[in-house]
């Protein structure tokens, strides 16, 4: 059986950890968002994000800001200096003959484990950093060359202390409600920012996709409730790591079934049971009851159970299944069920640790059953790889 402790960055006093997330809505109408953001975690523990918005809105402009985000990721990925990189963007970055404007505008963040920060910004709304409620000036250099044919740039180099957030946003939401008698030229940066200190103030400890989500939130109420244009928010956020452990499946070596079961009992992690053959041995190796109530079921996932001690328990490879779809595929819920519950645990977390048992159920060999339920563990492979890509989560997954 794997060691059975937690890595020594979820024991002790960890080290700090940027929390990067965001949320978009596609304009009303529109099938894809002209809005792109893509971030990635280093090796070193570096976060490197760009937030890219193409001229327009639709596919047109998808394509824009998919090829600027592209570019801006791959420079990085080469360790290419920041400023060349956008240096090399602006060069290969087209213009509109009619607007005289670039197809995409970005903004390029890298951030360092040690609060080390450096922003390049072409015609996105400017980057606001929060310390706490107060918002903190970033000295900003503007940045041009004669072939840009006055087109320009700003570069800023600056320090995150533990507790800090860095809020970015694509112009859908600084200029959502034009043309609204309260909001004529759109609401701004000066009704955005009032809104995230305000909710800061409430709830000191706030996750990046709360806020984020909020902001997109409350434009779209503005432009009455059908986004009147991409609207993108993103965050990071610099702070204590939060942990989540997850177990599913029952160890190969049955010998092994009071160690595994001790796993669930972790100080300061939350935990997720998730399997009922596993929610069944947790609760008999640690002597606690399990409960089922069958209230608010959901057609498409199972119930979940209530075991003390435990902040979620779920069914197994189906509500995994469930929750892969809902981070792959971002959206409104219909519903709250045992599926959305794991995702928001998931991406309130930041480092994510997955303890597998490897015994065989047989209800996972039935051919009648659907493809996607295919053997736990490449369903947890799957869950692992769209959180770490698409949502910069550290996972690890070890098996028993």
């Amino acid at each position: 059986m794997a060691e059975t402790s937690l890595p020594a960055a979820a024991e002790g006093n960890p080290p700090p950890f940027i929390e990067v997330d965001w949320f978009n809505r596609f304009k009303f109408r529109k099938v894809c968002s002209g809005d792109i953001f893509l971030s990635e975690r280093q090796q070193d523990g570096s976060v490197v994000a760009v937030l890219t918005d193409g001229l327009g809105s639709g596919q047109q402009a998808n394509v824009c800001a998919s090829l600027t985000a592209t570019m801006a990721m791959e420079y990085m990925r080469a360790k290419i200096g920041l400023r060349r990189a956008a240096t090399l963007i602006m060069d290969a970055l087209p213009i509109c003959p009619d607007r005289h404007i670039s197809y995409s505008t970005f903004t390029m963040v890298h951030a360092s484990p040690e609060g080390n920060v450096r922003i390049i910004e072409y015609e996105n709304p400017p980057a606001t950093l929060l310390r706490g409620t107060e918002v903190v000036p970033i000295e900003r250099t503007p940045y041009t060359l004669p072939r840009w044919e006055g087109r320009q740039m700003t570069y800023a180099t600056f320090k995150m202390a533990l507790g800090d957030r860095l809020f970015f946003c694509s112009d859908g939401i600084t200029q959502a409600g034009l043309g609204e008698p309260g909001t004529p030229f759109g609401q701004g940066l000066e009704r955005v920012i009032p809104w995230l200190q305000e909710s800061i103030a409430i709830a000191p400890e706030i996750g990046a996709h709360v806020l984020c989500k909020g902001a997109a939130d409350r434009a779209t109420r503005l432009d009455g409730g059908r986004a009147g244009d991409d609207t993108t928010a993103a965050m990071l956020y610099y702070r204590t790591p939060r942990v989540t452990q997850m177990l599913t499946g029952c160890p190969f070596d049955k010998r092994q079934d009071a160690a595994y079961a001790a796993l669930a009992t972790r100080p300061g992690v939350s935990t997720i049971i998730s399997g009922g053959s596993t929610a069944d041995l947790i609760a008999r190796e640690l002597n606690r009851p399990i409960d089922t109530p069958l209230v608010a079921l959901d057609p498409e996932v199972p119930a979940g159970s209530e075991i003390p001690g435990i902040d979620l328990v779920t069914e197994g490879c189906v509500t995994l299944s469930k929750v892969i779809d809902l981070l792959k595929n971002p959206g409104p819920d219909v519903r709250v069920n045992p599926a959305t519950k794991m995702r928001d645990l998931l991406l309130a977390s930041d480092r994510i640790f997955i303890d597998v048992g490897t015994a065989i159920n047989p209800a996972h060999q039935d051919p009648n059953l659907p493809v996607a339920l295919d053997i736990r563990r490449n369903i947890v492979k799957d869950l692992a790889a769209v959180l770490t890509t698409q949502y910069c989560k550290v996972v690890e997954v070890r098996f028993h």
